[in-house]
């Protein structure tokens, strides 16, 4: 597996994402997880879930130093008050003194952004975070971020997929050295059963999920997030490595984009327009 250098950080092109996983599932399947080889492991405060992934992680056998963590923070903890707490309540429950990414979760708040940023650097600063981002940022709150942040930002976690077309959003991460983070790359369920991805992984000996994963790595700049509660499909998910996709077969996943094709729109957290 290859890593993606971002501003310094230096992220496993391949994270396990736990959203949605209740926290005895998370116990179940992420030590499969990395003891397969998994080592970029995703979280966020909202998931409720980051007491079992730091036990996951401390009682895995691999050194912490081999793991890239990261979680977020829920919009409720961004004012300056309540946002440092946050974090060490975060670093407790993960059983960690540090997270290697720490994340703003959604950029709607009240609270304003230059404070936020303040806040995620003063994290920063104390080690508590190893590097910094931001996730489900348009171009124009991205830029923002970086320009306030005193710290380069590694990462723009956001919905990507093939059915949504981000080439904009990613032209412009890339060109502040910050990568995007894919979520949802399953789009609901829809991509394992879309049949251009099908017949485009029978020619690799491969599924319309790994198609998928394999097209986001593929691209410069961008991590993957793949998910799933179910131990067999772990290796799948995780086999992406010995085999590329031609140009031809990547401008076939790009194609299926349609205009409406965002999944996770909610009003009240995102920002005032997508790009």
């Amino acid at each position: 597996m290859h890593s993606v250098n971002a501003n310094g950080a230096n992220i496993p092109a391949l994270g396990f994402g736990t959203f949605r996983m209740p926290g005895a599932d998370v116990l179940r399947v992420l030590p499969k997880a990395i003891e397969l080889g998994f080592r970029h492991i995703d979280t966020a405060q909202i998931y409720g879930n980051e007491a079992e992934v730091g036990q996951a992680i401390a009682t895995s056998g691999v050194p912490r130093d081999e793991i890239f963590l990261t979680t977020k923070v829920w919009v409720d903890k961004f004012a300056a008050k309540d946002f440092a707490a946050s974090v060490d309540e975060s670093l407790t429950k993960l059983k960690t003194d540090h997270v290697d990414l720490l994340l703003l979760h959604w950029p709607q708040s009240d609270v304003p952004l230059a404070e936020r940023m303040e806040s995620l650097n003063a994290a920063h600063r104390a080690g508590k975070v190893k590097h910094i981002g931001i996730s489900n940022f348009n171009i124009e709150m991205m830029e923002e971020a970086a320009k306030l942040s005193e710290a380069p930002l590694a990462t723009n976690q956001v919905e990507f997929h093939p059915y949504l077309d981000q080439r904009t959003l990613l032209a412009a991460a890339r060109s502040h050295g910050i990568s995007l983070t894919a979520y949802y790359l399953m789009a609901d369920g829809k991509v394992p059963k879309e049949e251009v991805l099908k017949d485009i992984g029978a020619k690799h000996g491969k599924t319309a999920a790994q198609v998928a994963l394999r097209w986001a790595v593929q691209q410069e700049g961008v991590i993957a997030l793949s998910k799933t509660a179910t131990e067999s499909r772990l290796k799948e998910n995780f086999d992406l490595f010995d085999f590329a996709l031609s140009d031809e077969e990547m401008q076939a996943v790009q194609a299926l984009a349609k205009a409406d094709g965002r999944i996770v729109n909610p009003a009240h957290l995102r920002p005032p327009h997508w790009d």
